[in-house]
């Protein structure tokens, strides 16, 4: 009676030990999951949005022009709003993983419909635009595909097959479609 009485308390304290340390891995758990997370990072894939407008097209809009001379240099807006009749918004976003988002702003204003004014973030030229996209990985050289005698000579070749019978010759005229 005594020895179970001691094998419970035992028993108890064991638990408590056990879970004191079950606690305190817990808490240790969310610093060595942030370090994962940190070390493994996941796929995002790049995401373009908009219209991408350049300065060259900015400059080559004249005051004055019409709104299909507009859509012509800088395409369709991608904002047009019924209450603002007059005032076209192009938007830009790129987001890229490990790289900042770049977001630009172009607001055509029209007076009728003659273009008034263009007001317009900082925008790149179109060469430094397509600088600014991803580049393709380099490949390596590729290797040769030719093999050399000695190479070809380790598969013999296999023996020679008979030859197909010959085709009948061909009519020189066909049955008629109907009767």
């Amino acid at each position: 009676m005594i020895f179970t009485a001691c094998l419970r308390r035992f028993s108890a304290l064991l638990c408590m030990v056990a879970m004191l340390f079950l606690v305190g891995a817990c808490s240790n758990l969310d610093k060595a999951g942030s370090s994962v997370r940190g070390a493994v990072e996941p796929y995002r894939m790049e995401i373009v949005q908009g219209n991408v407008v350049s300065r060259e097209q900015v400059a080559a809009l004249p005051k004055g022009a019409s709104r299909a001379q507009v859509v012509a240099v800088l395409g369709t807006p991608l904002l047009t709003s019924v209450f603002h009749a007059d005032r076209w918004v192009y938007a830009f976003s790129l987001t890229r993983q490990g790289k900042p988002s770049q977001l630009r702003h172009v607001t055509v204003f029209f007076k009728g419909d003659q273009l008034e004014r263009v007001d317009a973030d900082e925008l790149p030229s179109e060469s430094e635009f397509v600088g600014s996209l991803r580049t393709a990985v380099p490949l390596p050289a590729p290797k040769s595909m030719e093999a050399s005698p000695e190479a070809l000579a380790k598969f013999p070749l296999p023996a020679a097959a008979v030859p197909a019978p010959p085709l009948p010759p061909a009519r020189a005229s066909y049955p008629p479609l109907e009767p």
